[in-house]
């Protein structure tokens, strides 16, 4: 991994743990024991590392889809969701939910990225949703995009309050949103 990956990565758990506006370069440069001049090497200014993280889940994103493209519709939610439930029992939440917060705080560059990487996962969730109720696996009494809005209000509201109330309370969560849609 080379030096502008590990800063990727770096920022992107710090992101994730603490918040846009709780990490800095310096506390990149430290835990890499890099100057900062070497970050700036790499990323300008913050702007330009936070696109490039979201770049990266961009293609993670993608990758994820790939990977589960034959999976049946529920078991393509269930794996979905346990993207969640992984990052949160590793004391991280997913981008949108650490980045969606700071929204109107961005540059109008990371807000079109972010955009871009909402849009790309709510419209492959109404897809799975869609399809899902079309083979009989989901069962639910509205817009396939109003429920995949609904889907991830829920799942990215459970990773805020869960860091302050108990970790089992978003499984919980998790949990009740698959079998609320097989019931």
């Amino acid at each position: 991994m080379n030096t502008r990956e590990k800063i990727i990565l770096l920022g992107d758990n710090l992101i994730r743990k603490k918040g846009y506006n709780a990490f800095s370069f310096g506390d990149i440069s430290k835990e890499l024991g890099i100057k900062n001049a070497s970050i700036h090497y790499h990323f300008t200014t913050k702007t330009t590392l936070v696109i490039a993280i979201i770049q990266k889940h961009h293609m993670l994103l993608e990758k994820f889809k790939r990977r589960i493209a034959n999976e049946n519709p529920l078991q393509k939610l269930i794996q979905f969701l346990s993207v969640y439930a992984v990052a949160k029992s590793e004391g991280r939440i997913s981008i949108l939910g650490a980045l969606s917060n700071d929204y109107y705080s961005f540059d109008p560059e990371v807000q079109a990225e972010l955009k871009i990487l909402t849009d790309n996962t709510l419209n492959w969730l109404t897809d799975t949703l869609k399809d899902g109720k079309k083979e009989g696996f989901f069962n639910y009494n509205m817009d396939h995009h109003t429920k995949a809005l609904m889907i991830i209000t829920n799942i990215l509201g459970a990773e805020h309050l869960s860091r302050i109330t108990y970790h089992q309370n978003f499984l919980e969560i998790k949990n009740t949103i698959i079998n609320d849609l097989i019931s």
